[in-house]
């Protein structure tokens, strides 16, 4: 036998003991599908202008997705509604690629009269929740752009003594739409006794006003006890206290990204200093959860409330009209809609056959109608 016919053989020979299949391979094979694929992924950044919403991310991501913004004047904020800005960059990392869409939200909070300032994200979240619905309904659902929001980052000012009317009216409208993770900005403005003090303000009035934010999951029993342990310190570090910079300083004889103070410097992924590093951990360990929490809570409640409201999608891509909200029960709805379905198929069946019985009798009639030889 020759040494290539040895090689061929070896290939498919039984390394392992007796009684082994191979199915252990297969979290191997869902790790290069998905890695060949990418990831997708949508951020949405809320909050007063000032707080170092466009500093934070750019300094989260290592890139600069806001390379032209220009910033208006005072002037200009006054009469300024709230626009919607998504800026969608392709970021590579050993071999992974994250298509990350980040929407900013300029303008939130900046008129003198803010109560309707939150209407337009509001309809933005329902937008992307009904274009993913429509495109999973259509024919072609192999290639779906999710651009639905899985996260929302929302900053709350640290100059406060807690939340404002803005903040819980916000929280509160979106709290069933997307996962809301609060962030307290620029906490390099705060000592250490008073971040703490104001974390707990915040933290107890998020619980008297009924908001649902993120949550993280615990950790799985059969966890190591580092990852254990990093995702108990991630809880109590909600909401989170971080300070954003660009800037490369040098500090105890290496760079650092930083900001400079007479004072000294403060390191933006020091976790003594903030909890900018915690922040990113959390984002990325907790990615996944994020995405199957959007589609698994929010999108389904969406989805139910749209079908309910506005018709459901038969198999054949027709919506089915639905009884009004004070009609049946919805076990029997759901037996008229299949009903329904089924005298749609058979009419559509009927008038076919129809047709076919009027070609062939058209046939038929212009063959007795041929010359008799």
């Amino acid at each position: 036998m020759s040494q290539a016919d040895k090689m061929k053989q070896g290939q498919f020979t039984n390394p392992e003991t007796p009684g082994y299949v191979g199915f252990a391979n297969l979290p191997n094979q869902v790790h290069r599908k998905s890695v060949k694929k990418g990831f997708e992924f949508t951020l949405m950044v809320v909050g007063e202008s000032g707080l170092g919403k466009s500093t934070l991310i750019n300094s989260l991501f290592l890139t600069d997705l806001y390379p032209e913004r220009v910033i208006p004047g005072a002037a200009e904020k006054i009469e300024r509604t709230v626009q919607i800005e998504a800026s969608t960059v392709e970021i590579e990392e050993r071999g992974v690629k994250l298509r990350l869409t980040v929407v900013d939200t300029p303008g939130y909070g900046d008129a003198i009269n803010s109560q309707d300032c939150f209407s337009t994200i509001i309809s933005y979240i329902d937008d992307q929740f009904e274009r993913y619905l429509h495109d999973e309904s259509g024919l072609n659902r192999r290639h779906i752009v999710d651009n639905r929001v899985h996260c929302c980052f929302y900053f709350i000012s640290p100059l406060g003594h807690g939340l404002k009317p803005l903040d819980v009216q916000f929280m509160k409208a979106i709290h069933n739409k997307v996962n809301v993770v609060p962030v307290i900005a620029k906490a390099d403005t705060l000592t250490l006794r008073e971040r703490e003090r104001l974390k707990r303000r915040i933290l107890d009035e998020i619980d008297e006003h009924g908001i649902k934010i993120y949550h993280l999951p615990d950790a799985e029993s059969d966890e190591d006890e580092d990852f254990k342990e990093q995702t108990k310190i991630l809880k109590a570090s909600i909401p989170f206290a971080v300070v954003g910079s660009n800037q490369q300083i040098e500090a105890k004889g290496k760079k650092v990204r930083g900001r400079l103070y007479p004072w000294g410097v403060v390191e933006v992924e020091n976790p003594e200093h903030n909890d900018f590093l915690k922040l990113r951990i959390m984002l990325i360990t907790h990615m996944q959860d994020l995405q199957e929490v959007t589609q698994d809570l929010h999108y389904e409640n969406f989805r139910s409330e749209r079908l309910k409201r506005g018709g459901r999608l038969s198999s054949h891509g027709y919506i089915l009209p639905l009884s009004p909200a004070n009609g049946p029960e919805p076990e029997e709805m759901d037996k008229d809609m299949i009903l329904q379905e089924k005298e749609a198929e058979l009419r559509r069946m009927q008038e076919m056959i129809t047709k076919m019985q009027a070609q062939m009798q058209k046939q038929g009639d212009g063959e007795g109608d041929g010359p008799n030889v």
